[in-house]
């Protein structure tokens, strides 16, 4: 019986116990003024990311994108996700495409070579590449060019014709070794 009387008193105990003191202090918080200078230190922020975002280049060495369906790099680092970032802290790496550009071209005597991109984890699986056209073979993993010049005929000239041919063009998408 004692418990019976005791219940209602434990309940109004309970409810009339004093708010919680956080509630008061971020109440006090939500008073307080802003200061201008944060405000004018995000708009200065604001203006320096857009900025930012009209300069950003694909990569250090390549001006433009290399595939039709990529995003130029000012468009893909838009948005909620990368309001706060600072893009001269990102990584910028450089573009694999010009690189590859400044390997030599690797002549050869094979009528067909194989490329494993230097094997390892850092390869490629090992292809096979024929080179008997008269024209630069280019590994498709890597990009690694690759020459024939072997003293072989094939259809209607020879090998070393064509490598003759080759040199003679004012201009080749690969340094002639």
């Amino acid at each position: 019986m004692a418990g019976f009387r005791l219940r209602p008193i434990s309940l109004f105990a309970r409810t009339s116990r004093p708010l919680q003191r956080t509630f008061s202090t971020s109440s006090r918080l939500l008073e307080a003024p802003v200061p201008t200078t944060t405000e004018t230190a995000i708009q200065n922020a604001q203006s320096k990311e857009l900025s930012q975002s009209e300069e950003l280049s694909q990569a250090p060495n390549r001006v433009g994108v290399w595939s039709r369906s990529q995003n130029p790099r000012s468009k893909a680092m838009t948005g909620p996700r990368f309001e706060q970032t600072d893009m001269s802290l990102q990584p910028q790496p450089m573009s694999a495409m010009e690189m590859i550009h400044k390997q030599p071209v690797r002549w050869t005597h094979e009528r067909v070579v194989a490329c494993d991109g230097g094997g390892g984890p850092a390869g490629h699986p090992r292809i096979f590449i024929n080179t008997d056209k008269p024209e630069i073979a280019v590994c498709n993993y890597c990009g690694l060019p690759f020459w024939n010049g072997l003293q072989v005929l094939t259809a209607f000239q020879a090998n070393e014709h064509n490598r003759q041919h080759l040199e003679s063009l004012p201009e080749t998408s690969y340094p002639l070794a």
